[in-house]
């Protein structure tokens, strides 16, 4: 049995994230983390992932030498095209999108809130052309999940009010990170699971929103599949 305390804490996040996608569902993959979420899905699911820049079923990244310049992710990365994918322009892209068609987006964060409010796309500092599709896929996916380290430089990110620029007025419906599952719900943030190894005291100490939680909070199963 795989060790999963000494697994990658990126790993750790996608794995979990895999385990919340349905099979034959459409699902939009964000640069980063999110990438990785299809290397722990099966082929026989029937998943197409699709990218903003307007490729609906796309595989893993090739073999070297057998790339495509003109065959890419959102992000610039090389990627290969399963059997029935379909290459279509931007603007039908983003119609699946804002037209409700997407099952499920998983996005990186910046920062989400104690109501679930994602800040993705600008970083303090540092120049950004703009937020890209991130503003219609968290207001357009029928379910949208974070998928992101629990903080950065020692600092939370889950908290309890954005100070960045939020994306969307729509609040997320998961968030997954290598330390918990948290759900947004009406009466707060609620803890689902923690991290392999972890203690609710550790998530609790690491995390500046305030939690909600039962009495026995499960720890994440990853070895269990979708």
């Amino acid at each position: 049995m795989r060790d999963f305390e000494t697994m990658d804490p990126k790993e750790i996040i996608a794995r979990r994230v895999s385990l919340e996608i349905r099979p034959k569902s459409l699902v939009n993959l964000g640069i980063g983390i999110p990438t990785l979420v299809s290397d722990h899905l099966d082929e026989s699911l029937g998943v197409f992932f699709q990218a903003e820049n307007g490729v609906v079923g796309m595989g893993h990244r090739p073999p070297e030498g057998m790339t495509d310049r003109h065959l890419t992710d959102a992000g610039g990365t090389f990627v290969s095209a399963v059997p029935g994918a379909s290459i279509i322009d931007s603007a039908f892209s983003f119609g699946l999108i804002r037209g409700g068609h997407l099952d499920l987006t998983v996005l990186g964060g910046l920062q989400v809130d104690a109501k679930g409010h994602l800040a993705n796309w600008m970083i303090p500092g540092k120049f950004v052309p703009g937020m890209g599709g991130a503003m219609d896929l968290v207001t357009g996916a029928k379910k949208v999940i974070v998928a992101m380290i629990h903080s950065a430089k020692g600092t939370s990110k889950i908290v309890p009010e954005c100070t960045l620029p939020v994306t969307s007025q729509r609040c997320v419906d998961l968030i997954v990170t290598e330390l918990a599952v948290m759900q947004p719900r009406e009466d707060g943030l609620h803890l689902l699971e923690t991290g392999p190894g972890v203690s609710v005291e550790q998530v609790v100490a690491a995390t500046d929103a305030e939690l909600v939680m039962g009495d026995d909070v499960p720890e994440m199963d990853l070895s269990r599949t979708g």
